[in-house]
């Protein structure tokens, strides 16, 4: 934001917000990707006339990555990510180390005065898959559960990966020489503290549960977090994006555990809004970028950028499929050796089949990061103008060529996820937690009461057994559904459609009261975030 006034400033973030906003109204009527609609909204603007933003790579990779990647570690699964850590390291470590080492290589053979080191720095830049557009798309086309796990976790470690590989290349390109043994020692150092730093702020975060029961509270502990973690990690020379993964999955795993409900529903809407600003603003940067990133050609000829061009964009698009297909060819011994679990196991890691490597070559979309990392390049980087460049058309290339066709790509794949699974797994955990708080009525049964608790635990077990009753029915249902759409119940939306009725008639009569003046303001706040839990208890068809 270089050389632009406060109020200027202001205008172009509301502006900004508005068009955010806008974008996603329009993406969620069109199922086009929100992601590559703000990025053209970003590249139009950039080329009318009138006030623009740079993009400042310290800024985003401080205060908008570790923010971004929390919150993606936050909703992953942990379990989930070491079922098929086979993959998920794969994918996030040894894909974006090849990748970045054969651009480095094809760009040092290929380009005039350019170096191994600024190659691989480049190749770093532009190796890590950002997951956001890709992750939007694939829940709206019902992508399997499978596969949003592997795109999560790819996407939450290969930035760390990338961005340690590019500051051994950095720091390689200003001393003159690349050594790739020396490279991968380096990158291991880094990332396994990273790893001890995240697991440190996780465990001091840990300690604090008992202040975090205060939802304010809890939610100025979340929102501190990753830049704690960051700054720790990179305070000590180590990897800040992996720290703040690590912290992520951790934290989000214990949550349940160790924070209270009310502190868990208002971290979750505040980082709801935050991720869906970050996102927003930093896909508008993206486009804006594209003036300063082409005036910056001018001092190379043509045929040296459509080979600069042509070696990052080939290795990047065509090196995913190429590599996802030789590892599903390995031998399931070797699989289980590079970290697969037991292959005989209910829950198992499974080979990808044809269609899910074909989906999953497509969910390479880059983002920010590749922008970012690539502008943190130091001026005595040789080229370091057409590696902007470089890295740009790739965003370009992903972002929208892969964004805009990913959703048809799914779709006639035919990969949807199994909702009616999905909801039988969860109606068997809803039957067993009421069953365990039956069992918890008759402990306390047990216990020396009065009549008044006597009736209490009477009333609560008919509501308990109402509740298993409605779930059983539900199974029953789930059993005997012959697609894997959830089947339904006329009783069933009947219960809830008057449920829901009956709650919006509540709320009128309140707003009356306070109309009339006899209800003031502040107790209708109070009684209506009761009805408004009430409805959010309300349980969709699944």
């Amino acid at each position: 934001m270089r050389g632009v006034h406060a109020e200027t400033t202001l205008l172009l973030i509301l502006g900004g917000v508005a068009l955010i906003v806008g974008v996603r109204l329009i993406a969620e009527k069109t199922g086009l990707p929100a992601a590559a609609l703000l990025t053209i909204a970003g590249i139009t603007y950039a080329l009318l006339p009138g006030p623009n933003l740079e993009l400042e790579p310290e800024l985003v990779m401080t205060y908008v990555i570790p923010p971004l990647l929390y919150n993606a570690a936050l909703d992953s699964s942990l379990l989930d990510i070491r079922r098929h850590m086979r993959t998920v390291i794969s994918l996030s470590v040894l894909l974006v180390l090849v990748t970045a080492l054969l651009i480095g290589w094809g760009i040092d053979l290929w380009v005039g005065g350019a170096t191994l080191a600024a190659g691989v720095a480049l190749g770093a830049a532009v190796a890590p898959p950002d997951p956001v557009a890709a992750l939007a798309v694939g829940r709206r086309a019902g992508l399997p559960g499978k596969l949003i796990t592997l795109i999560q976790g790819e996407g939450l470690l290969n930035d760390a990966t990338a961005l340690t590989i590019l500051t051994v290349a950095v720091a390689a390109a200003n001393g003159g020489h690349f050594s790739v043994p020396s490279a991968i020692g380096e990158f291991f150092l880094m990332a396994i503290g990273g790893v001890v730093a995240g697991v440190v702020v996780a465990f001091v975060i840990r300690q604090l549960r008992h202040i975090r029961q205060d939802p304010l509270t809890a939610n100025a502990i979340s929102l501190a977090t990753p830049l704690a973690a960051y700054i720790l990690a990179e305070s000590v020379h180590v990897s800040g994006v992996l720290a703040v993964v690590i912290a992520g999955l951790i934290i989000g795993h214990d949550s349940p555990r160790y924070s209270g409900a009310a502190s868990r529903l208002q971290t979750s809407a505040v980082w709801r809004l935050v991720d869906f600003l970050l996102e927003g603003i930093v896909f508008l940067l993206i486009g804006q970028q594209l003036p300063n990133v082409v005036d910056e050609l001018s001092n190379y000829d043509m045929s040296t950028i459509i080979i600069a061009v042509s070696v990052t964009v080939g290795v990047t698009l065509i090196l995913r499929p190429l590599w996802l297909i030789l590892t599903q060819l390995l031998p399931r011994s070797l699989h289980a050796r590079l970290g697969g679990e037991d292959v005989e196991g209910p829950r198992s890691e499974q080979a990808l089949t044809g269609r899910e490597v074909t989906a999953l070559s497509w969910a390479g979309t880059r983002g920010v990061i590749s922008l970012a990392a690539i502008f943190t390049l130091p001026e005595s980087v040789p080229n370091r103008e057409l590696l902007h460049f470089c890295a740009f058309v790739v965003v370009l290339v992903t972002l929208l060529g892969q964004g805009l066709t990913f959703a048809p790509l799914v779709r006639m794949l035919g990969l949807r996820a199994n909702h009616a699974d999905d909801a039988r797994e969860r109606n068997e955990a809803r039957s067993a937690a009421v069953r365990a708080a039956l069992d918890r009525l008759e402990d306390i049964q047990e216990e020396q009461h009065d009549h008044v608790e006597d009736r209490a635990i009477e009333n609560m077990r008919k509501q308990l057994e109402i509740r298993l009753e409605r779930y059983s029915r539900r199974l029953d249902l789930l059993e005997n559904a012959d697609s894997d759409e959830v089947p339904t119940s006329p009783e069933y939306e009947a219960a809830l459609m008057v449920r829901r009725m009956v709650i919006e008639s509540q709320r009128e009569e309140l707003l009356r009261w306070r109309d009339a003046g006899n209800l003031n303001d502040e107790s209708l706040r109070i009684l209506e975030r009761e009805l408004d839990h009430e409805e959010r208890l309300l349980p969709d068809r699944r």
